[in-house]
């Protein structure tokens, strides 16, 4: 059996028992998922909220951006706080307040050290204490407690309404004036909000932790890092280290090198014949540019909500709140990279097999007609959703769902997909003929084939959730959108694009290539599959979730620990021939996906990745750190080189301005580099020390990130964001001077 057929065979069966696994946990985690109660009462008889107040109030938070105004349960947006937390400190100290005012006639923060002491234990056995009757769904209060929960409530209602004596605090959270129309919608969302934290503080039925593994970090409660948080960081971490061992001896003892290729003496690709849908694939690129424009616009309009409500006196808040423009943000970041990988799949497509199907340019209009529609649509959809015009009736299907990265609307959730299927039918049919010739670039073709295939229908898992499901229920799905189909088979269709084309310069051996492409993908997949769970360790899961994610979450670093070898490489195929000169610009944008891949995914993705560290972390700067420098600087990169090299092909002629691209290449990759690190990497540490020293809720307050300090390091993203969009606009002209210039020479 040669070794080929070995990596597609151990592929296979690493895929099977990997999303045979995920499915498993997935099952247990719909049996173990926190209870929703039918109703919250007070030992009195008071009914505080009831099941249908409390999904009413989830509906609400979606219909004004959920996660991304605040977040629940860690995920979401930075500047407002982290609702769960925030509701939990603040309903333990008006409890504390309530005993101390009753016990001894004055505030807690008035009382002796051994008077505190006496009430901190009361309150954590108190609100630990696991209050829910499985057999009639009620969760059953002290009156103590409810009044607490009437006063946190209460808080609420006005923050989110327009009551003034609060909107020094609505600015601070970026929040706009009535940010919830009704006063009936506002008390329902109190009621979601405090039932996250109380999955989050109560301890599971026979355990010691709460529903969340005692996230978020608040000593106050007893909300402290369990045993296992401690044992499976100590074990992932080893992990690493033997991931690491193996990959670098299978490198020295099986990587022999080859002789070298001697490059052909001219460009193989100048005689490549522009197919009508190939040449039909320009307009995608004028898109991702569009929106790569704009998602920098609108980025650096939310980074300014940070300090002001306003922008530079202009009230924009009114119409265009900082949920609306951080949805469209982080939106339109996986909206673009993804067309630029699409069109790069339309146009590569019939280059490989040398077909053109019937219809196919036909094909490559229609879905570049429903790429707009849906952006058009989803977003026009967002704004009514968030400015609360659109009702709740229609926000599910409509509106904005609330889901970071995954907040379209379901209608525009089933257009997308839809749309995923005919660019999955389009570029599947054009490959067909490279796939049935079984010559020695089958593997790779049949890899992009399948990369292909799993882009299409990964996307579906967006679909599994439905209005009123679990919150536990929709997050297990959404990170199968989020990290399997973005961060997951993406880049095995990447590996697979990049190998063809340096196969087809002539640059490496089909052979060697194909078995590379495999080698590198089956390394990628064993951690990246269930390394999906790291993004579930505090959303209500059982600790098997924990245990895997730690362990195989681990191994996603493995493969970036031998990053230089593949940077080396790429660097040696761009000077092996006079005309590689031609192709310089596209390389280099995969060498610095190489750069980004240790630093974003590889450094700042490990620092937040374990269990002990993601417990303090998450939703702190360090997680946008890691975002940033992983999402643009691996998959934005790599989508501009993909990019760059459709044009070389579709303007073949055209002698390409070296000074406009180099600016534009070096403005993108410093302008990144400075906003991580004069910016989010020193907020992320000055939080985490906030966090560790008095608890996760104080990191994200207003106290704290209202800080002069804070406000500066904001500013402080200036230089970085100013240089880098300058990068953009200088990318953009390059792309529009292909067109409105003449060709000559």
């Amino acid at each position: 059996m040669d070794t080929t057929r070995r990596l597609w065979i151990g592929l296979g069966l690493l895929l099977a028992v990997a999303f045979a696994i995920l499915l498993a946990m997935g099952r247990d985690l719909y049996l173990k998922a926190p209870p929703m109660p039918e109703r919250v009462v007070s030992s009195s008889g008071q009914v505080l909220y009831t099941r249908a107040d409390i999904e009413l109030g989830r509906r609400v938070w979606q219909s004004i951006g959920g996660q991304q105004l605040g977040s629940v349960w860690g995920h979401g947006a930075l500047v407002a706080p982290d609702w769960s937390a925030d509701w939990l400190h603040r309903e333990a100290t008006a409890l504390l307040d309530i005993r101390a005012q009753r016990d001894f006639a004055t505030d807690y923060a008035h009382l002796s050290p051994a008077q505190q002491a006496n009430l901190d234990s009361q309150l954590r056995t108190e609100m630990r204490r696991n209050q829910y009757r499985s057999d009639s769904g009620v969760i059953e209060v002290s009156a103590d407690r409810a009044q607490a929960i009437n006063a946190v409530a209460a808080h609420y209602q006005e923050l989110f309404g327009t009551d003034p004596a609060l909107q020094a605090l609505r600015v601070t959270y970026a929040m706009r004036e009535g940010t919830v129309d009704t006063a009936e919608h506002r008390h329902a969302m109190t009621g979601f909000f405090f039932w996250t934290a109380w999955a989050a503080v109560t301890e599971r039925p026979g355990g010691k932790q709460s529903y969340t593994s005692n996230w978020p970090y608040d000593p106050l409660v007893g909300n402290t890092p369990t045993s296992s948080t401690f044992l499976w960081t100590v074990f992932s971490v080893l992990f690493m280290i033997a991931g690491i061992g193996l990959l670098a001896w299978h490198y020295a003892a099986y990587h022999r090198k080859e002789l070298p290729v001697t490059p052909p003496p001219a460009d193989p690709l100048l005689g490549l014949k522009l197919t009508p849908s190939m040449q039909a694939t320009a307009k995608y690129f004028w898109i991702v540019l569009a929106l790569f424009l704009t998602q920098i616009l609108l980025g650096a309009v939310t980074a300014h909500y940070q300090v002001e409500r306003d922008f530079y006196g202009f009230a924009i808040s009114r119409f265009l709140p900082y949920s609306l423009t951080r949805t469209w943000h982080t939106e339109l970041a996986v909206l673009w990279i993804a067309t630029a990988w699409l069109g790069t799949g339309l146009y590569i497509a019939p280059a490989i097999s040398g077909h053109e199907p019937r219809f196919q340019r036909l094909g490559v209009n229609v879905l570049f007609v429903c790429l707009l529609v849906i952006v058009v649509g989803a977003f026009a959809g967002q704004w009514a959703a968030v400015m609360q015009k659109l009702g709740l009736d229609y926000n599910f299907w409509f509106g904005h769902q609330g889901w970071e990265y995954t907040d379209l609307g379901r209608f525009w959730q089933w257009f997308l997909f839809v749309g995923l299927l005919l660019w999955l039918t389009l570029v599947g049919r054009a490959l067909w003929p490279a796939l049935r010739r079984k010559d020695d670039m089958a593997s790779i073709v049949g890899l992009l084939f399948l990369s292909t295939v799993a882009i299409g229908l990964l996307y579906g898992a967006g679909l599994m959730w439905g209005e009123n499901s679990h919150l536990s229920v929709v997050e297990y799905w959404r990170w199968w959108v989020v990290h399997l189909w973005v961060e997951g088979f993406f880049e095995v269709f990447a590996v697979a694009v990049i190998s063809f084309i340096f196969v087809k310069l002539g640059l490496v051996r089909a052979a060697s290539a194909t078995a590379n492409v495999l080698f590198a993908t089956v390394v990628f997949m064993a951690g990246g599959v269930l390394g999906t769970f790291h993004h579930l360790y505090w959303a209500g899961t059982p600790t098997s979730v924990l245990a895997l994610g730690a362990s195989f979450s681990a191994l996603e670093v493995v493969p970036l620990a031998l990053i230089g070898l593949e940077a080396h490489e790429t660097w040696t195929h761009s000077r092996a021939t006079p005309w590689m000169e031609r192709y310089r610009w596209p390389v280099m944008f995969f060498l610095a996906v190489s750069f980004w891949n240790l630093v974003g995914a590889g450094l700042f993705g490990f620092l937040i990745n374990t269990p002990m560290a993601l417990y303090y972390m998450q939703g702190l700067n360090l997680t946008p750190l890691h975002g940033h420098t992983a999402l643009f600087g691996v998959y934005g990169m790599l989508g501009i080189g993909l990019m760059l090299f459709c044009l070389r092909g579709l303007k073949p002629a055209l002698p390409w301005n070296q000074e406009l691209l180099r600016g534009s290449f070096w403005a993108l990759n410093i302008g990144l580099a400075l906003m991580a690190l004069l910016a989010l990497l020193p907020m992320g540490v000055l939080q985490l020390q906030a966090a560790l020293e008095h608890g996760y809720w104080y990191a994200r307050s207003a106290d704290f990130m209202g800080r002069d300090l804070m406000h500066l390091l904001v500013w402080m993203r200036v230089p970085g964001d100013t240089i880098f969009a300058v990068g953009a606009l200088l990318l953009s002209w390059f792309v529009l001077r292909l067109w409105v210039r003449r060709a000559h020479g």
